[in-house]
């Protein structure tokens, strides 16, 4: 079946430099929704992956940049800083890394078709700062996808750092500014990167989980709560994030199949999911605007997160790591932290989405922009693109 594509409209280049705009948050395409018995009964292959794969053989998932890498990218960034540009309009042209890109070429296959995660370790943050390792992380980033807005703001680099907000408040607060827990999810993006640049005095670690993996031992073990997954009756708030005339949630599955491809390509399974987005509803579902979550619903996303906790990964970011993941099959949770009495400085991790579409070998996803280049993330009608240096 053919994909439906929005109908085209013109990007102000005066807002949009490069011609490309974030395409936002959407609805899926009901058509491309697939009933449960069409979804395989097991997935195989390098996708799916247990913690006890990588956790004694973390040479399988860091790689340090050597001497030769730092110096590429310090001068790589020395010049783009040299040349004025802004950090909106950093690509691959104007970013060049003669040597390190071969490299991310194959982490870029691996991370859309292969395991799906990586750590960088050595940048060197503190002796550079934050201006010119925002350059140099987002010129790297370049490599793997396009960059999206990651709220209604613009921000195409975000900053993960608790400013005080309530996380209770979960129907307009987003958990990332804050230091509560964050449960297993995937943001709206297809590729997220985290560079940390101060750590949590205690707390703040980092989880992965394998979502194919998760999925096959929900087939072994509670196949109703896949299918339940695998329904589009789950509502996820936009938290006020939205254009003009759009509405505030969107119906979707949490576990969807992607587009049949060309050649009878088998179609993968797809994990979009953030508890924080489906319980923070209640003021929409205690007027009848949408169902409230049913008993089914309440055990599915209970017994997800279970299970993602059963198979998860655990890892620490030091100062100077970055870390690169597959929004499409692996999910990511972050441990509650507490800071540093000031002056020392609060954690800061800088964070990147990026999107990889479908005509550059990313998944076919069910959203009419999937051959977009910028699919996928928050745009709010002709917000433009920043890129702040710290969190604001």
């Amino acid at each position: 079946m053919a994909l439906t594509q929005q109908p085209p409209t013109t990007i102000p280049l005066d807002i949009f430099p490069d011609g490309l705009k974030t395409t936002g948050q959407h609805p899926p395409l009901y058509e491309h929704i697939h009933p449960f018995d069409r979804f395989p009964k097991e997935i195989t292959g390098p996708t799916v992956w247990k913690p006890e794969d990588y956790r004694e053989h973390p040479e399988k998932w860091t790689h340090r940049f050597t001497p030769e890498e730092v110096e590429e990218l310090s001068t790589a960034a020395d010049a783009f800083l040299a040349n004025k540009i802004p950090l909106t309009g950093i690509s691959k042209t104007n970013f060049p890394l003669p040597t390190l890109s071969t490299r991310l070429h194959t982490l870029r296959e691996d991370l859309l078709n292969g395991k799906g995660f990586i750590l960088f370790k050595g940048l060197p943050v503190h002796a550079w700062g934050n201006h010119k390792s925002a350059v140099a992380y987002m010129g790297l980033g370049t490599y793997l996808g396009y960059f999206v807005s990651q709220n209604s703001r613009g921000h195409v680099l975000g900053h993960v750092k608790d400013l005080g907000e309530d996380p209770t408040q979960i129907d307009s607060v987003r958990i990332y500014r804050t230091n509560a827990r964050q449960f297993f999810h995937a943001d709206d993006s297809d590729i997220v990167g985290l560079l940390c640049i101060h750590r949590a005095r205690e707390g703040g670690e980092s989880d992965l989980v394998s979502s194919h993996h998760v999925y096959n031992t929900l087939a072994r073990e509670r196949p109703d709560v896949l299918k339940t997954l695998t329904e589009p009756i789950w509502y996820f708030d936009r938290k006020g994030e939205t254009s003009k005339g759009e509405e505030e949630w969107i119906r979707t599955s949490v576990v969807y199949l992607e587009r049949e491809g060309a050649g009878g390509a088998e179609p993968r399974v797809y994990t979009k999911w953030d508890p924080y987005y489906v319980r923070s509803l209640t003021r929409f579902s205690s007027t009848g605007l949408i169902p409230p979550l049913s008993a089914a619903q309440t055990e599915a996303l209970e017994v997800l997160e279970a299970t993602c906790n059963r198979h998860a990964l655990h890892m620490i970011l030091e100062v100077g790591d970055i870390q690169f993941l597959a929004n499409s099959h692996v999910l990511h949770a972050r441990t509650a932290y507490v800071d540093h009495a000031p002056p020392t400085p609060r954690r800061h991790l800088m964070r990147l989405w990026l999107a990889t579409p479908e005509s550059e070998g990313g998944w076919r996803l069910p959203f009419w922009d999937s051959n977009e280049k910028k699919r996928g993330g928050i745009q709010v009608d002709d917000q433009p693109p920043v890129a702040p240096l710290d969190a604001e």
